[in-house]
């Protein structure tokens, strides 16, 4: 007599059917596709709507000479200015100033690389970087009022891809807050610029010397990067270094 074996539902290979189904489902997919293709490649193109244009600004035709605008004079077109003799866009020495041994030109002098890099901690890397980013020209000039020593430099960067004076001020900007390179504070912003600060030093002393107040503006107009400084045995304000700082950005 043989077993009685049930047969459930749920003992048929799962794996199978599965696969069956897929396959269907894909083919369904496919062949709905297939049919849509066909639908819409008998149907007629769809016009596409008309663009609105308005009347183009500039004339058909080129104006008249006499109707033609001026070009833009010398005075007001900055590039010219800049490419021509930097020193004279430098501040002028201030009235019952003296010049400084170091300037004694006046209207200004050329200053070169080197020279300019020894202002920096690291001078040697200072030159390196001037050569290689392009470093152009460095006008300045410095004047002396009593124990004041006030110095201006205007440093050019030859034009190309990369912006080289606001990279400049950049990095200036960068270690004016530390106190041990810098400032030691955030400073304040110099307005009509982008990024433009400047800063007061903390006063230094030292046993058998007068104290010494420092102060010093970073800012940046097209190419130029103007770095103004300021020292004195007296204490100097806020106004003194942003008024100066002011006045040389509207030369430029």
């Amino acid at each position: 007599m043989e077993p009685n074996v049930t047969v459930s539902p749920t003992s048929r290979p799962r794996g199978r059917t599965a696969l069956i189904v897929a396959a269907a489902a894909l083919l369904g997919i496919s062949g709905g596709t297939a049919v849509g293709y066909g639908i819409q490649s008998q149907r007629p193109p769809t016009p596409l709507p008309a663009l609105s244009q308005p009347g183009l600004s500039y004339p058909a035709k080129p104006l008249a000479a006499d109707k033609a605008p001026a070009p833009l004079p010398a005075s007001e077109d900055r590039r010219v200015r800049t490419d021509g003799d930097l020193r004279k866009l430098l501040l002028e020495r201030p009235e019952g100033a003296e010049a400084s041994p170091d300037y004694p030109r006046e209207g200004g002098e050329w200053m070169p690389y080197a020279e300019y890099a020894r202002y920096f901690k690291d001078g040697e890397g200072m030159f390196r970087y001037f050569t290689e980013s392009g470093l152009r020209r460095v006008a300045a000039t410095e004047w002396v009022q009593k124990d004041r020593y006030t110095r201006l430099a205007l440093v050019q960067f030859r034009p190309g891809l990369d912006s080289y004076a606001p990279d400049h001020l950049a990095k200036q900007l960068s270690y004016m807050p530390e106190a041990e390179e810098g400032a030691g504070n955030a400073g304040d912003p110099i307005e009509g610029t982008g990024r433009g600060r400047y800063y007061l030093y903390p006063v230094e002393r030292e046993a058998g010397y007068l104290p010494l107040y420092r102060a010093r503006a970073l800012a940046v107009r097209g190419d130029i990067m103007i770095d103004i400084g300021i020292s004195d045995v007296k204490p100097i304000s806020k106004k003194d270094i942003r008024v100066l700082a002011e006045r040389q950005l509207e030369r430029l």
